[in-house]
């Protein structure tokens, strides 16, 4: 019997800020979504394990949150263990349930992420958040990840000459697919009325060249996904979506430590060879402090295994870790989507956009649906199932965003300022 691993269910907490429900009641909610969604699954007897998802102790005072979380959902005594690795923790979680399944361990296993961010005021969340890069260099010195992201876009305009229009188009696309996503926190916040670019240039400067509508939202939700074994699926459904593909890669914790990084220099001399002649030239021209290296070692991998060699044309959607918007626009370089220096060419040219070539961040991502760590990877990737199976245009009563007859679609989640990334390839089946 062949050990492929299926999605045969995921269900999502609304993202909002604040949500009132506990963290426990969060989680609930997106488990009896995905229950109702699929009567097959005999719960909690279909389970067999479980991995949770979030970031933070500090953000809710709790140290080992997930066993609480576990007794809740009426999962003892069924093994479960909790994975954090910054903002890539749901898709590493949902990567460590793919393997445990391969494995031949365990044949069902429930993904369930969550962060409830709204107790703490903003400074302070992103003092915790910011905990997560090097606190005995970068933190001391005020290092804030708006300001790591802003220093890394900043780079990646002056080596290769976007615009801060080119990063708002991003935020006009991301937000306006947002409206139709009833799951979304813009959406219960703002409403369903398109945004321009005039409007994102009207948002509070951050930090340059950020303003408050290129940037993720501070949020709470939950998230779950369940996958299974080709064995146990096909009692669940009779359209399961495979994970054909998955991919992990790092870098460097210290952003400032990738402009002499020897682990990477000469890896991709394609990428190498189209650095420009600056002044500031590098030791590491690629991914030096401009572009995420981590992305394209965890994207190369997953594509080896998925067989694609021209994402553009193998895929049909994208969803992207981008918690801001100029970590999308280099995501398509380091995700092949088109060669170094040109991903504010895709931006201009509309091929990530509603109806282009490869629509990517349909759900509106980090800075329009919103960005729960824990549960944020693992929300977009029950998207990209209901979207695979069809099912978007009834979870969200518009056919407005719903896909038909996709087949293939990819998932890139990263952690830090891209310390880690992973990618996960999933096929309609």
């Amino acid at each position: 019997m062949s050990n492929r691993v299926a999605v045969v269910g995921g269900g999502i907490s609304r993202f909002d800020n604040p949500r009132y429900e506990l963290h426990e009641e969060l989680c609930a909610e997106a488990v009896k979504e995905m229950l109702a969604d699929n009567p097959n699954i005999d719960y909690p007897k279909d389970i067999d394990a479980v991995i949770y998802s979030y970031f933070s102790d500090h953000l809710a005072g709790q140290l080992c949150f997930h066993w609480i979380i576990h007794d809740y959902l009426g999962l003892l005594p069924k093994p479960a263990y909790r994975v954090e690795s910054g903002g890539a923790t749901p898709v590493d979680a949902l990567i460590n349930a793919y393997m445990y399944i391969k494995s031949g361990i365990f044949k069902n296993v429930l993904v369930v992420g969550w962060e409830k961010m709204s107790e703490l005021d903003t400074p302070k969340v992103n003092e915790f958040i910011a905990a997560a890069s090097d606190t005995d260099w970068d933190f001391p010195v005020g290092g804030y990840y708006t300001g790591y992201y802003a220093v890394l876009e900043t780079r990646h305009m002056h080596l290769y000459g976007e615009t801060e229009e080119d990063l708002a188009k991003i935020a006009v696309k991301n937000h306006n697919n947002a409206t139709f996503n009833p799951y979304a926190q813009w959406r219960s916040q703002h409403g369903t009325a398109f945004i321009t670019v005039d409007d994102v240039f009207k948002s509070r400067l951050i930090s340059w060249p950020y303003r408050a509508y290129n940037c993720a939202m501070i949020s709470d939700g939950a998230a779950c996904m369940l996958l299974a074994s080709e064995e146990t699926a096909k009692k669940f459904t009779d359209s399961p979506v495979w994970i054909t593909g998955i991919g992990l890669g790092t870098d460097t914790m210290r952003p400032g430590d990738r402009v002499d990084n020897p682990m990477y220099k000469g890896l991709y001399p394609e990428d190498e060879t189209v650095y420009p002649g600056v002044s500031t030239k590098t030791a590491a021209p690629y991914p030096e402090m401009a572009n995420f290296g981590s992305i394209r070692t965890s994207g190369d991998m997953a594509y080896k295994m998925a067989g694609i060699d021209n994402p553009v044309k193998q895929l049909d959607f994208a969803e992207l870790f981008n918690p801001y918007d100029g970590v999308e626009l280099t995501e398509y370089e380091d995700l092949r989507f088109c060669k170094r220096g040109e991903g504010k060419t895709l931006v201009r040219e509309g091929v990530t956009e509603w109806g282009g070539e490869l629509p990517c961040q349909i759900s509106g991502a980090h800075t329009a649906a919103g960005h729960p760590v824990g549960a944020t990877s693992i929300a977009q990737a029950t998207q990209i199932y209901w979207q695979l199976t069809e099912q978007t245009a009834n979870k969200w009563k518009t056919t407005a965003r719903a896909l038909s007859g996709a087949q293939r679609a990819l998932l890139q989640g990263h952690g830090g300022t891209g310390c880690q990334s992973g990618v996960i390839i999933f096929e309609r089946g």
